[in-house]
C-alpha cells in the first residue's frame, strides 16, 4: 500500500511521461543543440575576434574628428570609401573567421567523437545516424552564418552610434557619415551573400569536409586537401590541361550573385546590385546541391559502419 509520502508529486509523473516523448520527437533539435554544447568555439571564436576588432576601432576613433575634416575637402567617391572602408573591413574579417570556423569544425564533427570513442555513447540513444549528420551539417550551413549576421549587424551599430559620438563630441555633424553608411542596405548585402555563398553555393565544401572527416582514421585536414591537389596534379602531367584545378577555383571563387559597379572594389560595398536570377541560374549551385546530399548520405553511411579509432 503506498502511503502519501511515497507517492510521487503530480508534476514530476507528468515530467517523466512528457519528457521522454518531447525528446523523441525532436532527434534533430536535441543534436543540433547538443553540437552546440560540445563545440562552443562556433561562436566564442568569432565574438572574441569581433571584440578584439572593437577595441582598435575605439581607439583608433579618436582621429576620427580630424580625418572627416581632412575628407570634406575631397570628392563625395573619396569619401563615400574612406567612411566604409572600416565596415567592409569588419564584415570581411568576420566572414573570414566564419569559414575558418566552418572548415575547422567540418572536418572534425564526425572524426572527433570517433577519436575520444564518445560514438559508442550517442549510437546507443535513438537517433539516426542521419540525423545526426544533418544536425552537424546545419552548422556551417545555417548556425555560424547566422551568427556571423547577427554579428556583423551589431558591429556595425555600434561603429555608427560611437563614431556619432565622437563627432558630436567634438563639435562635428554626423549628417555626412550617416548619408554615407546605410545599415539597411549594408545588412540586406550581408544577409544576400551569407545566403547565396557561405550556406547554399559552399554547401557542397562543406558537406566534403564532413565526408573526409567521417572516413579519415588520421589527419582529415590532409585527407581533405591531398586528393584534390593529386587529381589535379595528374590532369597538369598526363593530359597538359587545368580543367579540375579550374573547377575547385571556381566552387570556392563565389558565384555570380552580384553585378558589381566599375569602382566597387570590395564584396560586400553598398551600391552593388543583387542579382539572384543569375545565382539560381547558375547550374554550378543545382550541381552542388546534388554533390552536398550525396556527401552527407556518404558520411551517414560511414558513420554507421565505421569504428572508433
Amino acid at each position: 500500500m503506498t502511503t502519501p509520502s511515497d507517492a510521487l508529486p503530480e508534476s514530476t509523473v507528468q515530467t517523466q511521461t512528457v519528457a521522454p516523448s518531447t525528446v523523441s520527437t525532436r532527434p534533430l533539435y536535441w543534436s543540433i543543440r547538443r553540437e552546440l554544447w560540445e563545440h562552443r568555439s562556433v561562436y566564442i571564436a568569432p565574438v572574441a575576434v569581433v571584440a578584439v576588432f572593437l577595441l582598435g576601432f575605439f581607439i583608433n576613433s579618436f582621429s576620427l574628428p580630424r580625418r572627416m575634416q581632412a575628407l570634406a575637402a575631397t570628392d563625395l567617391a573619396h569619401q563615400h570609401r574612406a567612411i566604409l572602408q572600416p565596415y567592409d573591413f569588419a564584415g570581411g574579417v568576420i566572414m573570414l573567421v566564419m569559414m575558418l570556423v566552418s572548415i575547422y569544425y567540418s572536418l572534425d564533427a564526425l572524426y572527433s567523437e570517433r577519436r575520444d570513442r564518445s560514438i559508442l555513447f550517442w549510437k546507443s540513444l535513438p537517433v539516426s545516424d542521419l540525423t545526426v549528420v544533418l544536425a552537424k551539417a546545419t552548422l556551417p550551413l545555417v548556425i555560424i552564418p547566422l551568427i556571423s549576421y547577427i554579428l556583423m549587424f551589431f558591429t556595425d551599430l555600434f561603429m555608427l552610434l560611437w563614431s556619432s559620438v565622437v563627432l558630436l563630441a567634438s563639435g562635428q555633424s554626423v549628417s555626412a557619415l550617416w548619408a554615407q553608411v546605410s545599415l539597411f542596405q549594408t545588412t540586406l548585402m550581408v544577409l544576400y551573400h551569407l545566403v547565396t555563398v557561405h550556406t547554399l553555393w559552399y554547401a557542397p565544401i562543406y558537406c566534403y569536409l564532413m565526408l573526409v572527416s567521417a572516413w579519415a582514421r588520421r589527419a582529415p585536414f590532409l585527407w581533405a586537401v591531398i586528393p584534390p591537389v593529386a587529381i589535379a596534379a595528374f590532369e597538369k602531367i598526363i593530359f597538359d590541361s587545368t580543367h579540375f584545378a579550374r573547377f575547385i577555383g571556381y566552387r570556392f571563387s563565389g558565384p555570380q550573385a552580384f553585378d558589381f559597379p566599375s569602382h566597387a572594389d570590395m564584396s560586400m560595398h553598398p551600391m552593388m546590385s543583387l542579382n539572384p536570377a543569375k545565382f539560381f541560374a547558375a547550374p554550378g549551385l543545382w550541381l552542388g546541391f546534388v554533390a552536398a546530399a550525396v556527401f552527407l548520405v556518404l558520411a551517414a553511411r560511414l558513420r554507421r559502419h565505421r569504428d572508433p579509432v
